[in-house]
């Protein structure tokens, strides 16, 4: 259930607009230029990463909240997986990024290459762009990513395709089982809580509180063909709803031993 009051309170509204959005907007600025800067020489992206992770966690902090990672042993499990993730704010990609310890290549909505500094980034950091629209086109970065799965290079995605509407999973669609099916990968459900509320879809004001990330149990794919695509997608779903259902229980308990607060 959402916790964010509906008006904003004025001083919320009033915060975000005189203060948040400038510094936010400078900090991404400053963060992509140097991002395309570097990736001239940074053939690895690994600098490009760690700008990225600079950049995310200076948002999740000028947002003013606190992020808590839960079940961060599984994110060390395998070298190489596909990170699959409900969608609820356009900050969800920088909580993702200041959790998520070591180099990925996310798949987004090619709708976001044309945004300045952002779009650029994404375009010169390697990350790969998918057209739902256009089944030919999505099938084609699918291969993409395949070949990156391959390669060595873990993926995240965001199976629903798009930002929630009220904060309730959305139907998902298969690439991300197809992704981890076929490079024969493990694929890894999250669970992003709080963020909705930081920042829902169709507003501009953020809310700040107690952001989670809940990293569940990664499912094997060893074996499986990509007729049970289907199969894998209901069973990715019910993994991050039950996430949810678990980070709600925690969510006025004490972190326990497995959770970790990220510093930011």
């Amino acid at each position: 259930m959402s916790q964010r009051p509906n008006p904003l309170p004025r001083l919320h509204r009033w915060r975000t607009n005189l203060i948040q959005i400038p510094v936010l907007t400078l900090v991404t600025v400053i963060c992509g230029s140097l991002a395309i800067l570097v990736s001239f020489v940074d053939k690895r992206g690994r600098v490009q990463h760690q700008i990225a992770r600079i950049w995310a966690r200076a948002l999740v902090l000028g947002s003013c909240c606190s992020l808590t990672v839960r079940g961060a042993e599984n994110l060390r499990k395998y070298p190489v997986a596909v990170y699959a993730s409900n969608h609820t704010s356009y900050m969800d990609t920088p909580v993702i990024f200041a959790a998520l310890p070591f180099q990925f290549r996310i798949l987004a909505r090619k709708e976001l290459w044309p945004i300045a500094f952002i779009g650029w980034y994404l375009d010169r950091s390697g990350q790969i762009p998918i057209d739902t629209a256009n089944p030919r086109a999505s099938i084609s970065s699918l291969g993409v990513g395949v070949k990156a799965l391959r390669s060595g290079m873990p993926l995240f995605v965001f199976p629903e395709g798009g930002r929630t509407s009220d904060g309730e999973l959305r139907p998902f669609l298969s690439g991300a089982a197809y992704l981890a099916i076929r490079a024969q990968v493990p694929l890894v459900p999250i669970a992003l809580s709080g963020v909705y509320d930081l920042l829902p879809i169709h507003t501009r004001h953020l809310f700040p509180g107690e952001l989670t990330l809940s990293v569940g149990e990664p499912i094997v794919t060893t074996g499986m063909t990509p007729r049970q695509t289907d199969e894998l997608t209901v069973q990715l779903r019910s993994a991050i709803e039950g996430l949810l259902k678990t980070s709600g229980t925690a969510a006025n308990e004490t972190v326990e031993e497995s959770a970790i607060r990220v510093q930011v």
